[in-house]
């Protein structure tokens, strides 16, 4: 039985000295512990600008464990995980998805790996708190997954993309057509039999962040439209309260004129049609994101091209 880790990689030639022996050394763990069970790890180079391509050739010299594949340009971190995974899917038995900063508990693989040994498809690593994040980071993390909820998503709390799959999960969630990937969302909503693990997050080993505020505002909303429409819903609820305020502001218009004490002004006049014209933008963009999404999934272009595979 193979047990494999796929690592998706982007500008990680800081850390990947450090994350390949880590790695090895918990597989030999997982063999001890399970001799009928071998693993090796997958690093998936997501069109690096770095010499992180160079590296893994040299690492996969070094150790017959460790494999690559060189996707052809940046094809994003979710795209270049399922690039892994269906890589993987028709040699490995069970799939373990993991950041290759480390900052996820690795050693927390060899418990994956006695769930999924007594039956389980999905073990999802759960982070146990927050105490090293940023205040900000921490804060905003905790306000992502309820709005998410609000939103009518159905995510796990504290989980990201650290998971372990078996070949059934995985070949489940590769039929997922779509072009606009949350991942977290999609495999929780697969519904096979699974479990979580609880692990304390590390700081990074090396080098920055690949999720500055931007891309994760980004990937909320990404998380957000690819699995509600309740944004939609709210805008005709919005619409409504909008012609309630506006009857009422008529009838009171009306009175005012009837009784002669209406008096000629821009205030009013300037603050409806900036509160409106506001509304009604935001409800354009909002259908517009969703019309985006729509425009990229009928085009059906391919996900990622593999430029190398060690």
């Amino acid at each position: 039985m193979l047990i494999r880790i796929v690592v998706p990689c982007y500008n990680e030639e800081a850390v990947l000295h450090a994350t390949a022996p880590r790695l090895l050394a918990v597989l030999d763990e997982v063999s001890r512990a399970h001799p009928d069970v071998a693993g090796d790890v997958l690093f998936v180079d997501d069109g690096s600008s770095d010499a992180t391509w160079p590296l893994i050739e040299e690492l996969c010299r070094t150790h017959s464990a460790l494999h690559g594949l060189k996707l052809a340009h940046n094809a994003g971190h979710q795209n270049a995980l399922v690039a892994g995974l269906e890589a993987s899917v028709a040699e490995a038995d069970a799939m373990v998805s993991i950041d290759a900063d480390l900052q996820d508990d690795e050693r927390v693989i060899p418990e994956m790996a006695g769930r999924f040994l007594a039956g389980d498809d999905i073990v999802y690593g759960v982070r146990r708190e927050r105490r090293t994040d940023t205040f900000f980071k921490r804060h905003s993390a905790q306000a992502f997954y309820r709005f998410v909820r609000t939103m009518g998503g159905d995510v796990l709390y504290n989980h990201a993309d650290f998971r372990l799959m078996s070949r059934r999960a995985v070949q489940a969630l590769l039929c997922y057509p779509e072009r606009n990937l949350f991942l977290r969302g999609m495999v929780w909503g697969i519904g096979l039999p699974h479990s979580t693990v609880l692990y304390d997050r590390h700081r990074r080993l090396a080098g920055e962040s690949k999720y500055p505020l931007r891309r994760m505002l980004s990937f909320a909303l990404d998380g957000i439209t690819s699995f509600s429409v309740r944004p939609l819903r709210l805008i005709a609820v919005l619409g409504l309260l909008f012609i309630l305020i506006a009857l009422g502001a008529i009838v009171y218009a009306l009175v005012s004129f009837a009784l002669g004490v209406a008096l000629p002004g821009w205030t009013s006049l300037l603050i409806s049609v900036w509160f409106v014209g506001g509304a009604i933008l935001t409800a354009m963009g909002i259908i517009g994101e969703y019309v985006g999404k729509i425009y990229k999934e009928v085009k059906r272009r391919p996900r990622y091209f593999v430029e190398k595979k060690i």
